[in-house]
């Protein structure tokens, strides 16, 4: 009788191995589809030499639809410069690396013309940032700039020149070309911007 007993707990205990060793194959096979790619470890700008520091691993399903660069292939893209500017964890595509393509595919880059107190000092290439428009001097509450002082787009700094008489700093943004268009229409004086995190190395 005992025997007997025992048999539907063996009988139990095989399906339940047997269940284990299935799923271990199907989560093998998923992790089967991953692989290690590069990502941006930090924001980095067009033209910026690729340096191991700048970049990390990450593991992304190869179906994805993206071409990312395999971690194994760091050698071959160090010292190549960028594309185009790209911000902290975006994935290093193939074609992220070689001659400038400013900007990418729906986007464009505006110029704007700040003074000192109109953006952070620590300002520089690469820094995810979001402009903002100041309601313009005398301006009434109900007025419309003061409605325009609500408006604020993110961009990346592409470049940052110091015009020659030492009071205008010149700030390129890239960003969506909707957004670009909006920001370049804006008076001069009355765009701040504002460093966000992620933004620069």
């Amino acid at each position: 009788m005992r025997r007997r007993r025992q048999l539907p707990y063996l009988a139990l205990g095989a399906v339940l191995v047997l269940s284990c060793a299935t799923a271990g194959v199907v989560v093998g096979a998923h992790l089967d589809d991953r692989e290690a790619v590069l990502v941006a470890a930090r924001a980095v700008s067009v033209g910026q030499e690729l340096a191991a520091r700048d970049v990390r691993q990450v593991s992304m399903a190869t179906d994805s639809g993206l071409e990312p660069i395999p971690a194994s292939s760091l050698p071959q893209v160090e010292g190549r410069r960028l594309a185009y500017s790209l911000p902290a964890g975006a994935v290093l595509t193939k074609d992220a690396v070689g001659g400038a393509r400013i900007p990418p595919a729906g986007q464009a880059v505006a110029a704007v013309g700040l003074k000192p107190g109109q953006f952070p000092s620590s300002l520089e290439r690469g820094s995810r940032v979001v402009v903002v428009v100041a309601a313009s001097e005398g301006s009434s509450s109900g007025g419309s700039s003061t409605a325009s002082s609500s408006l604020s787009w993110s961009a990346t700094v592409s470049d940052i020149q110091l015009k020659d008489n030492g009071q205008t700093t010149v700030v390129s943004l890239q960003t969506g070309t909707d957004d670009a268009r909006h920001m370049a229409a804006v008076p001069e004086g009355q765009l701040r911007v504002v460093t966000v995190s992620g933004g620069g190395s």
